[in-house]
């Protein structure tokens, strides 16, 4: 299977390393590091690369960042920056990349533990999460040619340390096990689901 690696930090290091041990052929892209450059908050950069990439039958987008703030404080460019790009740019990787995506592909995305537990200055994260798996969950139903979408929500990850304050009392999981939701998201016959790495009250 080829398949498109987006993001090439922790998560993406850790999923572009289980699809090669998995027989995967991996191409990656990031906003500025990996074999290609693609900024998911660009849709021309977007449907520029994937029109110039060739064939592939996956795309695993590990990127997104959200910018938190306490909600009486947050700013319109804090929410803008957020949806454009963890929300919109992962819609437009999906947009971008369906014309060429191979039949009976599929798309993973990546959202989050806040959609379902709540910290300090979350909100911002908590509506972008929300954006990005109802976006799943619909688009299921309407992708053609076979084409599944899925979604990975993570906890805070173990190996990002600088984030850990911000979640009291989560138990982290290792970017290797987040990869292989990945890969359970690729490898079987599913959609339109929300695979969470994090343990809730419900």
């Amino acid at each position: 299977m080829r398949t498109i690696v987006i993001g090439t930090g922790t998560l993406g290091a850790a999923v572009h390393k289980t699809l090669v041990e998995h027989g995967h052929e991996v191409i990656t892209a990031g906003r500025t590091s990996g074999e290609f450059q693609a900024d998911i908050s660009d849709i021309e950069r977007l449907k520029a690369f994937f029109a110039g990439i060739g064939s592939f039958d996956a795309v695993a987008n590990a990127a997104g960042d959200v910018f938190p703030g306490p909600l009486e404080q947050t700013t319109d460019e804090q929410w803008a920056n957020s949806i454009a790009a963890k929300g919109m740019g992962q819609i437009n990787v999906v947009r971008a990349a369906l014309p060429y995506i191979a039949d009976r592909g599929s798309f993973t995305l990546v959202s989050g533990v806040l959609s379902d537990e709540f910290t300090h200055a979350a909100t911002i994260g908590t509506t972008v999460n929300h954006l990005v798996e109802g976006f799943v969950k619909a688009a299921a139903t309407e992708l053609p040619r076979g084409v599944r979408i899925n979604c990975v929500s993570p906890t805070v990850l173990t190996e990002s340390v600088a984030y850990h304050p911000y979640f009291p009392g989560f138990t982290h999981v290792p970017a290797a096990e987040v990869a292989l939701a990945y890969l359970r998201a690729m490898s079987n016959p599913i959609t339109g689901r929300v695979l969470k790495l994090h343990r809730t009250d419900s």
